[in-house]
């Protein structure tokens, strides 16, 4: 179990991002303290939630929007200082389970680990952060960008008066992009008031409001992170033959093939009949065809 949990989650989640993630120093300068980072702090709280969620057989949605969650002493500061403060020397680190009533950082996917591997230096990256949601959320990944898409325009005109999102419809007017943009910017802009290393804000430097509104597969509108988690569960099946994917994939150590489908599906059917335990995914997972077989279907169909 513990090697499951060491292993899994960091790779499902893709944690070893944070690892060289470089929050700007003058902005975050609490991000840093001696040789160490807080952003070891960050790892480790999802990796104990997906473990609390397993080892108590919660339902596999609390990795969403859980209600509790882990916090070492540096870490909490962290999070109610918004990375301005001192965090103390590198001792070791101690976590404990605190009950979570603000449901924007419930679960594991608006954790300041995710939020600052998926950013820049001194700013936000609602593409990146949208291609890893619909990748690890809803493993769907999206096609790479083109090769000669230009780098997004930092400075000059009007450009520091606009919001990230008005600087990026430029990119979404170009015909080889749309597509991709309409997929994934929705993801992306819905975590926008997470600034770079994961604190909460209401507004850019330049003094406009952030808008995180958008529509989850073109259906499920919603104003904020909150509204997006509750998008997201509304999508449970989807989300739950997502993760199962994932959860298939590293069991077979191989990618999944079509052929797989039928017996992913019929995961899907019975975790959602025990109301998405944990255990009851993995139950079904170990009975399905592909992981009793362990081969591949696309090897056996060419021999």
């Amino acid at each position: 179990l513990k090697r499951f949990c060491d292993s899994f989650p960091a790779q499902w989640l893709q944690l070893e991002r944070i690892i060289s993630s470089a929050p700007d120093r003058k902005r975050y300068p609490g991000f840093y303290f001696a040789k160490y980072r807080t952003s070891m702090d960050m790892m480790i709280e999802p990796l104990l939630v997906f473990e609390t969620v397993l080892i108590e057989n919660r339902p596999i949605l609390q990795l969403v929007d859980s209600d509790f969650s882990y916090r070492s002493t540096r870490l909490q500061r962290w999070y109610d200082a918004a990375g301005k403060g001192a965090n103390g020397g590198p001792v070791t680190m101690k976590f404990q389970r605190v009950p979570v009533g603000d449901r924007r950082h419930g679960g594991v996917f608006t954790t300041a680990a995710v939020m600052t591997m998926t950013s820049g230096p001194e700013r936000t990256k609602p593409i990146t952060r949208g291609a890893w949601v619909a990748t690890v959320l809803f493993n769907d990944p999206p096609d790479p960008p083109p090769g000669d898409v230009p780098p997004l325009a930092e400075k000059g005109g009007d450009i520091e008066k606009m919001t990230l999102r008005e600087r990026l419809t430029a990119h979404r007017e170009q015909a080889a992009c749309a597509g991709c943009h309409e997929q994934i910017d929705p993801l992306g802009f819905a975590l926008e008031n997470f600034g770079p290393a994961g604190e909460w804000r209401e507004r850019y430097a330049n003094g406009r409001e952030i808008d995180a509104a958008g529509a989850l597969f073109r259906k499920h509108v919603f104003s904020d992170v909150v509204g997006f988690k509750d998008a997201v569960l509304k999508e449970k099946d989807r989300f739950t033959r997502a993760f199962a994917g994932h959860l298939m994939a590293f069991a077979l150590a191989r990618e999944l093939a079509p052929s797989d489908s039928p017996a992913l599906d019929k995961v899907v059917v019975e975790t959602s009949n025990a109301d998405y335990s944990f255990h009851a995914l993995i139950h079904a997972l170990v009975r399905s065809d592909p992981f009793l077989q362990k081969s591949n279907p696309a090897e056996a169909a060419s021999q």
